[in-house]
């Protein structure tokens, strides 16, 4: 089977078995620090095709990225960030789009630098990703992303520092269990292309090509990408306004708020509810031959 045959199949098939546990070893043998869940495991997985030797890296990347960025990773916490959340600064859409990719809209005019650095924006991004990264459509299907720029100024590109641009490049590429599908900017000024430039080179050639730059005629331009019922009234669409679900995704966060603790006190556990999650037992050890590492 190919990766995608076996990104569809359930987290307990035993077909996935020999990947997890070859993957398992691998990062023991890499003496990366964790427990190691199927559960965890798969997610790095899917986001690699089943392909073990780039799941690994993935992995050693994302453990990395977590201990060099304490002041974002340590605290996932939605109560620290309420301010920034009651701002309706950012939602998870409850459509998918029709390739099944999640769809995550970010309001940076809803931001005030003055109350909330760019830290706790990051923080809110990362509480989102590690909580829909826990989702098996998502692992398959991705995310695609929605920046509106509107309200954008200087104390806005002021926050982005070389230090954090190379942290979001390293989310946006090979540190984080999702594959980035397309972000797209709206309401973008002339003056935030500096920003982007500085961010530009630490993407991937496969990320650059996923972004896409609307202007303020995003009514008719993001049309050809996500179908009308998917996206809010605001940005050209037919399902519920902005504001509604931006509380709505407040809310899921808050419901969330145990589960995020635990992530944040141990990343590479086993968090899941899912039936089957700890199928694939840690003392089988036999590589089965046809796992490329």
């Amino acid at each position: 089977m190919n990766g995608s045959q076996l990104s569809d199949l359930p987290d307990e098939s035993e077909q996935l078995r020999p990947y997890v546990i070859c993957l398992r070893r691998e990062a023991l043998q890499a003496n990366a620090a964790g427990s190691f869940s199927d559960s965890f495991l798969i997610k790095f997985l899917r986001a690699r095709d089943f392909d073990v030797a780039l799941s690994l890296k993935l992995l050693l990347n994302y453990l990395q990225w977590r201990k060099e960025s304490p002041e974002i990773s340590s605290c996932l916490s939605p109560s620290s960030v309420l301010g920034l959340l009651n701002t309706s600064y950012h939602a998870v859409l409850p459509q998918r789009d029709h390739t099944g990719s999640r769809i995550l809209i970010y309001r940076i005019g809803q931001w005030n630098p003055k109350e909330w650095s760019a830290f706790h924006v990051f923080r809110v991004s990362l509480m989102t990703s590690e909580i829909i990264s826990m989702e098996r459509e998502t692992q398959r299907r991705g995310l695609k992303a929605i920046f509106d720029l509107q309200g954008w100024s200087l104390s806005h590109a002021l926050q982005i520092t070389p230090s954090l641009t190379k942290k979001i490049s390293s989310v946006l590429s090979d540190s984080f269990p999702l594959k980035v599908r397309g972000i797209h900017l709206v309401n973008e000024p002339m003056f935030f292309r500096p920003v982007y430039a500085m961010i530009r080179p630490f993407l991937p050639d496969k990320i650059k090509q996923r972004v896409h730059m609307h202007g303020t005629a995003f009514h008719d331009t993001l049309s050809k990408f996500f179908l009308p019922h998917v996206l809010p009234l605001e940005y050209g669409g037919e399902g519920p306004g902005i504001e509604e679900v931006c509380q709505g995704w407040t809310n899921r966060l808050f419901q969330s708020e145990n589960l995020l603790k635990q992530i944040s006190a141990h990343p590479t556990g086993d968090v899941s509810t899912n039936p089957g999650d700890s199928l694939i037992s840690e003392v089988e050890t036999k590589q089965p031959s046809n796992v490329q590492i």
